[in-house]
């Protein structure tokens, strides 16, 4: 079919190379298999206590990864891989479902795309990425499954760039535009989940795919001065090993400066540092590190460790594939993840659908450049309502106080505690260095000096069901240093026996003394988002209680250690509903 102007337009500003020898291309234009706002009621379970009130998720069916989200005119635009047929399982053709937002909170539903169209995407669309190239032509580099599921490289461009919502993409003649190679040792099935493109000074577009060499995890970087015509570079920009298969790898640049204000993704200089993230398919984990990028080598330097299971984390908990892009609207970078289910693959087709998103986070670099500080995006707060705030006030060692008044299946609740009086604190025993293992021989009923405290979320009237959120207080042997964990206990989080409930936990790098620990947390009927001391750490959970359910749900703060702790602060909102359909 003929190119409309928009793309003749798009493709003279690459350099016309999709025009030398063709004539009139036949970019092919996606025909939606199943549009994303139908609803097959017949496939979903009346009974929904499961579904989320604010946290995104399609209608129906099987989704996972947020792909190449973008703000475009104004709007932000959510990509996400998508099985549109598969109902809750993710047996099926992999596309991508696309959703439009002025906030980040309310979302409306576009037309699938990246059907299977050509070759190199007749078995699927996987995760992908969107750069903004010549200032204001969006770009999706994606992966694509061959008819010999071989993983490669494609390359899409609005039809019309003049729409802003993005409702058609065209893929470009020349796919796949990066492809394994036997001669580069790349796996055919480990060669996946292209970044955010960024250029530098010398006019080249430099992009990371993801892959693995045995147990080698690797950062591939790959160049181009047009964007279709890429190149392998010799060397990864960086790689580890026993690290297994590297999903998803994002890399940006943050201000070294500490305040929460983000930069653009081709940004380079003294100001700023550079964030490596990739997804360990191993363990499910999405790990960073923050170092310096040496652009005369294209290598990255991490500031201190290395990229492997140990690394910092965004999340704690359920969280992976995330991706950040830079909103230049509000100059904030905003993080985006999957959150898997807990559940069995028979639980989520009888209810209809299977994924959800994580709130949208803004992410800086803390002052004191060791890691990352995440915290939800201001937005989410318009939805808070009827607030319920308690007074300052002791809450003695082994007891619980409800916090009344409160949509507690759906809430927004803040809590600071203040450690004075410690007769009695647990020596921490150097050889604890696994913090979630410590969170699940220390769970919520087993009494410490101080601690555990904090909050039961999704609790049942009689507490035989509720997912603790709390922390412990230690202190070390050999200094007079606190040690600080957090956990989130899922353990008791269902009556049902068949989902996941695992234990979560992490250390947290703060003087409780001296600044005190706080929580916040976001419990949207099966999700638990807990941020500890302003986003120092989070840990997300997912659980599927039978009895806290609804109006049935209560929340309670708590203190099961000995000694007394002070609250600072307590207030809690009911939340309202967003739209998304």
């Amino acid at each position: 079919m003929a190119l409309c102007y928009s793309t003749k337009l798009v493709i003279l500003l690459l350099g016309g190379s999709l025009l030398l020898g063709y004539g009139v291309i036949e970019l092919q234009a996606s025909h939606h298999v199943q549009n994303a706002t139908t609803l097959d009621q017949s496939l979903i379970s009346a009974d929904q206590p499961y579904r989320t009130a604010y946290h995104f998720q399609p209608v129906q069916n099987w989704m996972n990864d947020p792909c190449g989200p973008v703000i475009y005119k104004g709007i932000y635009h959510l990509f996400y891989q998508y099985n549109p047929i598969g109902n809750g399982s993710p047996d099926g053709p992999r596309v991508w479902g696309h959703s439009t937002s002025f906030d980040m909170v309310n979302w409306s539903p576009q037309p699938l795309i990246l059907e299977p169209q050509m070759v190199s995407n007749m078995n699927g669309s996987y995760s992908g990425s969107i750069t903004i190239i010549q200032g204001y032509i969006p770009a999706i580099l994606f992966t694509g499954i061959t008819p010999q599921n071989e993983q490669v490289q494609d390359l899409a461009f609005p039809k019309d760039i003049s729409d802003p919502y993005l409702k058609e993409w065209v893929l470009v003649p020349e796919n796949p535009v990066m492809s394994p190679t036997l001669e580069n040792n790349i796996n055919a099935s480990s060669f996946r989940d292209p970044t955010t493109a960024w250029r530098l000074s010398d006019g080249n577009w430099r992009v990371l795919i993801g892959s693995k060499i045995d147990r080698l995890g690797l950062a591939l970087l790959f160049r181009s001065m047009d964007f279709i015509n890429w190149v392998q570079a010799d060397e990864p920009l960086y790689s580890y090993d026993q690290t297994g298969m590297w999903e998803c790898p994002d890399f940006f640049p943050v201000y070294i400066n500490g305040f929460p204000i983000g930069v653009d993704t081709s940004a380079i200089g003294p100001t700023v540092k550079h964030v490596l993230k990739v997804s360990l398919d191993d363990t499910k984990r999405d790990i960073y590190a923050i170092g310096t990028y040496d652009t005369t080598k294209d290598a990255y330097i991490p500031d201190a460790g290395f990229l492997n299971d140990s690394s910092l984390r965004y999340d704690y908990g359920k969280y992976y594939a995330s991706k950040t892009f830079y909103d230049n609207l509000k100059m904030q970078r905003i993080l985006l993840s999957w959150i898997n289910e807990s559940s069995t693959v028979e639980d989520d087709i009888k209810k209809g659908w299977s994924g959800i998103h994580a709130i949208p986070r803004r992410v800086w670099l803390d002052k004191s450049r060791k890691q990352l500080i995440q915290w939800p995006i201001a937005e989410i707060e318009r939805l808070r309502v009827n607030p319920v705030i308690l007074p300052t006030q002791v809450i003695k060692g082994g007891s619980t106080i409800e916090i009344p008044r409160i949509t507690a299946a759906q809430a927004d609740v803040e809590i600071s505690f203040r450690v004075r009086d410690m007769p009695i604190i647990e020596r921490f025993d150097a050889s604890w260095t696994n913090p979630q293992l410590l969170c699940s021989q220390k769970g919520p009923t087993v009494s410490g000096g101080l601690g555990p405290f904090g909050l039961l979320t999704l609790a049942s009237t009689g507490l035989e069901e509720y997912t603790a959120v709390f922390f412990r207080i230690f202190k070390a042997y050999d200094t007079n240093k606190f040690i600080v964990l957090m956990c989130s206990d899922q353990s008791r989080s269902s009556l049902n026996p068949t989902p996941d409930k695992t234990t979560y936990g992490t250390f947290v790098n703060v003087d409780p003394i001296r600044e005190g620990l706080s929580l916040r947390v976001l419990i949207d009927h099966s999700i638990v988002e807990s941020f500890a001391n302003k986003g120092k750490n989070v840990i997300t959970a997912r659980v599927y209680p039978t009895l806290a359910i609804y109006d049935k749900t209560r929340l309670y703060a708590f203190n099961y250690g000995v000694n007394n702790v002070d609250i600072t602060w307590l207030t809690a909102w009911s939340m309202r509903k967003a739209n998304i359909a």
